[in-house]
């Protein structure tokens, strides 16, 4: 089972992805990092954004954003002044 011995391929090419049978030695900590990365980008948007949304209407059942947003928070079910 498996894909076969490796074969012979051309060294002069060149490919972003790393060419043939390609495995770094530090892909883990690369995929590491970038996951890091991501999720700190992702709580920066979302804090954000719970803080400035903000609803004109007071919702009619429960929304989950009720449980993070500011103006849920804080109380403020009037309309904002503009």
């Amino acid at each position: 089972m498996g894909a076969g011995p490796r074969y012979p391929y051309p060294k002069e090419v060149w490919t972003p992805a790393g060419g043939w049978w390609t495995r770094p030695k530090n892909w883990a900590t690369n995929t590491f990092v970038v996951g890091v990365g991501i999720g700190i980008a992702a709580y920066g948007l979302w804090t954000y954004s719970a803080e400035r949304e903000w609803r004109h209407q007071s919702p009619t059942h429960h929304i989950p954003s009720e449980m993070w947003a500011r103006q849920f928070k804080e109380g403020e079910l009037k309309v904002k002044e503009v």
